[in-house]
């Protein structure tokens, strides 16, 4: 549970690594690195989100590297953000003394966190202050594969084996004498360090403090843009943070999660590489993002989505950051995987797939930057390349929601005609006929227009499976569940009190539940995905479920469902991809962005129920 002051507790290890609950997230806007409640830093890509990681221990304990400082006799530990920041501390106590340590990607001095441009300084800052008692103070900086120091200038020049492209630079106020030291320190005294790469300042005097000070007050300087009054207050504050420490700053692109490879379940081989941006999870931080005053981030990602949909020959599902062509897939051997869960993946075979919905996120991405009120005051003019290709996506779409695809959740085999892809295709059709009357714009409108309205009709009809009643994951019913389909409402397919989706909403509460308010995306057993094993309870359906018994009126339901999934975050706030049902553990990759758009989202929708509930109760008094 999120706990801004949480109590000490003893570090624990599984296999060799933390839970992942025991990690915390900072970073730049151009990359993010994981601390651990051990002191160490497990995971940190250089010199962007989606690099080879210089530190991988995330992903084998033994060979993967990490940069660690912890004290000698190491009894328990806490962590906790600096409120409104990215910037984090780890307090660790030992047998002889207590230790805090500092750790952030700093900013720049005045960084302007609105600004669609770089505002880190191609830095890790790492400062300890024994608060009490002496500890001795180890450190050590293992690259990947290893790497080798020699003292240049007022530091160290790093050499990591694997990565010649990196020139890395480490400085401390205390002698470093190579790539691991010990430092013993007494109350008050303090050992800070600052990892470089890039273009650095070698001769240049670094204060830790005011680098640490000025990153505090650059988050806290955004942070006055935020807008929100409802449940969950300070776990929402801090959902926003942790989307903007998984957002590109300088493109505006969104990574689906800072992280590669971790497993759903632990011991499976859902291994799957997230440092990419999606289209769709691009599209649902706009909704969450632009609610709580986040306009501008929001107006970044639906800038980045056009941007990216035009400078390719044609819609792909997810993106580099910059907008280029995602990797192929390729396992990594040479690494064991998280608590010995093979195979480690970098790139995503996905990119590739065919996903019907993309075309209903791009042309609604589209239809919310021309929709805000001072579009003309902005500049923002659909040229007629940009329309011409817009109107060509809803074409596509009025054919393609009948041909199988691999829909929202990726499967691997030949696909099925998904209900939510049909659902997404009808979106499609209907922004593209709304934007083209609202502007006046050439095209098939009348036509765009006729066939959303029959193929939302067409979704009521054909998908809904009269003896299980619900509507089901595919076209043709059959009664099989997709927790997708609590989607359909948000998307402004079909009304979420609509009888249909009201049943449906209960099927799916009943039929896919793993306990405890959590839901399974979809049964295995009834829906082969093309991949062995099973998986956890996938986070954002159940916020998906609180906002359909938000919207249908069933206030008290859904606040007790959202207050249950919010006390799943650790200390820091933070949540998975997935849970596992049966024990709580944190599984997938971490933290992930959809997870904390849903706690933004269903947050603001209770908030506005609320509200409307005590409008409507003081009309009647």
């Amino acid at each position: 549970m999120h706990d801004p002051d949480p109590p000490f507790r003893p570090v624990r290890r599984r296999d060799g690594y933390l839970p992942l609950e025991d990690l915390g997230l900072v970073g730049d806007g151009t990359t993010a690195a994981l601390v651990g409640l051990d002191g160490s830093i497990p995971w940190m890509c250089l010199p962007r989100f989606d690099s080879e990681p210089l530190f991988c221990g995330l992903l084998d304990h033994a060979r993967g590297g990490h940069f660690t400082l912890v004290p000698e006799d190491l009894v328990e530990a806490r962590q906790r953000y600096e409120p409104d920041t990215g910037v984090l501390t780890t307090e660790l106590r030992s047998t002889t003394g207590l230790v805090r340590i500092t750790d952030a990607l700093p900013l720049r001095p005045g960084a302007d966190l609105t600004d669609d441009l770089p505002a880190g300084r191609c830095q890790l800052v790492r400062s300890a202050v024994v608060l009490s008692g002496h500890v001795r103070l180890h450190v050590a900086v293992e690259p990947r594969g290893g790497g080798t120091a020699q003292a240049l200038f007022s530091g160290l020049e790093l050499r990591p084996s694997r990565r010649p492209d990196l020139r890395l630079h480490l400085r401390s106020n205390r002698p470093l004498t190579g790539l691991r030291t010990t430092h013993d320190l007494s109350q008050g005294e303090h050992l800070d360090l600052l990892l470089s790469w890039g273009r650095f300042h070698r001769h240049h005097r670094y204060e830790a403090d005011a680098m640490l000070a000025d990153t505090a007050d650059a988050w806290r300087r955004w942070m006055k843009h935020f807008a929100y009054s409802g449940p969950q207050e300070a776990l929402v504050r801090r959902a926003a943070i942790t989307l903007k420490l998984c957002d590109d700053w300088a493109n505006g692109a969104l990574v689906a999660a800072p992280t590669s490879s971790l497993p759903a379940p632990i011991g499976g081989t859902r291994n799957w590489d997230y440092r990419y941006a999606w289209i769709r999870d691009a599209a649902y931080a706009v909704f969450a993002l632009r609610r709580i005053g986040f306009t501008g981030e929001a107006d970044a990602f639906l800038g980045w989505v056009l941007d990216a949909v035009e400078q390719s020959r044609s819609p792909r599902i997810m993106y580099t950051l910059d907008g280029g062509l995602v990797p192929d897939e390729i396992e990594d051997s040479e690494l064991e995987g998280y608590r010995r869960s093979a195979p480690v993946r970098w790139g995503n075979g996905a990119a590739d797939q065919r996903q019907h919905d993309v075309y209903g996120e791009i042309l609604d991405c589209a239809d919310q930057w021309l929709r805000t009120d001072q579009w003309l005051n902005k500049g923002r003019q659909v040229q007629p390349a940009l329309w011409a290709g817009l109107a060509g996506l809803a074409d596509t779409a009025e054919q393609a929601w009948r041909q199988p695809d691999q829909g929202i959740w990726e499967v691997r085999n030949e696909g099925r005609a998904f209900t939510y892809s049909a659902g997404m295709c009808q979106v499609a059709l209907d922004r593209a006929a709304t934007i083209g009357e609202r502007l006046g714009l050439p095209g098939r409108t009348t036509v765009w227009r006729a066939s959303a309205d029959r193929l939302r009709r067409v979704i009521l009809e054909e998908s809904w499976d009269e003896d299980a009643r619900t509507l089901s994951a595919h076209l043709g019913g059959g009664g099989v569940l997709d927790a997708s389909l609590l989607a359909l409402p948000m998307r402004q397919v079909v009304p979420a009190d609509h009888p249909r989706m009201v049943a449906t909403t209960t099927a799916v509460a009943e039929r896919l539940s793993a306990g405890d308010g959590l839901l399974y995306r979809y049964l295995h057993q009834e829906s082969p995905d093309g991949i062995p094993g099973d998986e956890g309870a996938f986070v954002l359906c159940s916020f998906w479920l609180a906002d359909n018994l938000t919207a249908q009126g069933r206030i008290d339901e859904a606040e007790e469902l959202y207050t249950s999934l919010c006390a799943r975050a650790n200390p820091l706030g933070l949540l998975p991809e997935q849970i596992d049902p049966a024990s709580g553990e944190f599984m997938g990759n971490f933290p992930q962005a959809f997870s904390h758009i849903g706690i933004i989202a269903s947050g603001v929708n209770l908030a506005r129920a609320r509200a409307g509930a005590l409008a409507t109760a003081g009309a009647l008094t």
